[in-house]
């Protein structure tokens, strides 16, 4: 008998990567797609963090290059880090499967904005499979490998909030594993992509797409689904939405789409055919909706309500009605808030007192716009805390200019920092500049993940620590200093003052660990005898 276990949509594609043979799993934490890589390494898989989502995914290029079964993970955010190498290896023949699991958030539980990744398989001519349940997020990384081996191009595997968190029974089919090893053949046609190669690459990943689209149409493809219903609605869908439709409207017909993109024209001309009325119920942009209408297929879409945050069973049954009034506030709950004692609480308390401008990131600091100190004045991406923070330089009259700081996490100054930096270098506003690292030694706000700063590896073995200080003279930063917050909260304050009142170009370095990740790793080194 197939073994049966309950997971979520995260731990069921980390099965069954080990289960296809996955050779390399590599990514950057983000909610909610960070226990994939932590499962799959748990039970056996190679896997690690890089710093960001595009050294991740060239990594994953490499690996698929050599000929090796190879997951890159990210949430839809970081598929804007990971763009630049994305556009172009969908023109590239890869050897080894490679599959990008990207995880979106609609309705934005953990992140600073509500993209629809649907809208890059499209911009990069990449294939993408949506699956609508754990037990489909595992049978659908052997569909993607299928595909990515068959055709020689990467594969997108869309998960969302839902879909990652919730638990279902997934049996676990034994997926087939590559019988090729790992090697290098060179391909310089297909690899390097001058203009001239380029071109000639471009055409044939368009030709490919088309041969996809068709393999997607027949029916043992496994690209779609459909249920007869009462043929006066029929109802297209993919993703979580097929399981809202199927209690919000059982009496309809439903195609759901497992493949949503390359787009299955065919099969959804034949199945609107059968109906008097269309209507599309999918969780984020109107994206199937504009893809029937440009094959000519009249569908009633969905109220641009339903535009904004996650569908649920009720709002599924207000779409379908067509009512697009405004939902019921949701109940207040308990606003997010630093932890108590946490060591950014000592930094920010420092800010307030200086009225500092503050352009802030994306980490647990971020939480800093909250009361009682309200110190987040800015916060756009990831790293984008000490461009901005240049920027405001440059253009605001000298007295507010030397009243600008921008804070950033230590996780988050690996990810994308370091660039900031060498700008703060290069292109030195005349009052200056100042940066705060608050480094608690950590990812925290993902869940306590590592980083090159930490001198640990994704599963908390030792790894080459690199020194945020060291990095920043290298480049070249005059003032660098370093403080315990809790302990010397006065003289990190006066180090501060005397950078902004005298045009100084520098570093402070918060540092004091995050207590819950030296308790983590206690409990680590304890249960593995270190």
């Amino acid at each position: 008998m197939a073994k049966r276990i309950l997971a979520n949509g995260n731990e069921a594609v980390a099965h069954a990567a080990l289960e296809a043979g996955i050779k390399m799993g590599v990514g950057y934490p983000g909610t909610p797609s960070t226990e994939i890589l932590e499962t799959f390494s748990k039970i056996g898989g190679h896997a690690q963090w890089a710093p960001n989502e595009k050294v991740a995914l060239e990594v994953g290029i490499g690996s698929a290059f050599g000929a090796a079964r190879t997951i890159v993970t990210m949430k839809h955010v970081g598929v804007n880090v990971a763009a630049d190498p994305l556009f172009t290896v969908a023109y590239e023949k890869v050897d080894g499967a490679l599959v990008i699991v990207v995880a979106d958030d609609p309705g934005m539980a953990s992140s600073q904005n509500e993209q629809d990744s649907r809208n890059y398989a499209r911009a990069a001519g990449v294939v993408m499979l949506e699956p609508s349940s754990s037990q489909e997020a595992y049978d659908f990384l052997g569909k993607a490998i299928e595909i990515s081996e068959r055709w020689n191009v990467p594969v997108f595997l869309r998960l969302t909030t839902r879909i990652c968190h919730s638990k279902t029974i997934v049996e676990l089919n034994n997926l087939s594993k590559s019988t090729i090893e790992p090697h290098y053949e060179i391909n310089i046609p297909e690899r390097v992509m001058v203009p001239a190669l380029a071109r000639v690459a471009h055409r044939r990943i368009v030709a490919k797409l088309h041969e996809i689209e068709d393999w997607a149409c027949e029916a043992d493809s496994g690209m779609t689904f459909e249920k007869d219903g009462d043929k006066s609605i029929g109802i297209i869908t993919s993703g979580i939405s097929y399981m809202y439709v199927g209690d919000a409207a059982p009496e309809a017909g439903v195609l759901k789409l497992n493949i949503s993109y390359p787009f299955p024209n065919k099969v959804v001309k034949d199945f609107a055919a059968k109906y008097d009325k269309v209507v599309i119920v999918e969780e984020g942009d109107r994206i199937i909706e504009k893809d029937c209408r440009m094959i000519g297929v009249e569908v009633v879409g969905k109220p641009e309500e339903f535009i904004f945050g996650e569908l649920d069973i009720a709002r599924t049954t207000k779409l379908i009605a067509g009512d697009g009034s405004p939902d019921a506030p949701a109940p207040k709950g308990r606003p997010p808030q630093l932890c108590v004692g946490c060591p950014h609480r000592y930094s920010f308390q420092v800010l307030k007192d200086l009225d500092a401008i503050v352009t802030g990131d994306i980490g647990c600091y971020t939480l800093g716009v909250m009361p009682p100190f309200e110190k987040i004045d800015t916060c756009v991406c990831m790293g984008g805390s000490i461009g901005v923070g240049l920027g405001l330089r440059h253009v605001l009259p000298d007295d507010q200019a030397r009243k600008v700081v921008s804070v950033i996490g230590d996780s988050t100054f690996m990810h994308s920092g370091l660039t900031g930096i060498l700008e703060m270098v290069y292109n030195r506003p005349k009052t200056g500049h100042v940066v705060m690292v608050l480094d608690n030694s950590i990812t925290a706000m993902t869940g306590m993940q590592e980083h090159p700063g930490t001198g640990r590896s994704l599963d908390h073995t030792g790894a080459y620590q690199v020194s945020i200080e060291e990095v920043c003279k290298g480049i070249g930063i005059e003032n660098i200093a370093v403080f315990d917050p809790l302990k010397e909260q006065e003289e990190m304050k006066a180090t501060l003052k005397d950078y902004l009142e005298n045009d100084k170009i520098g570093v402070i370095i918060a540092r004091r660990a995050c207590i819950i990740a030296v308790k983590n790793i206690i409990m680590y080194n304890k249960q593995n005898n270190k």
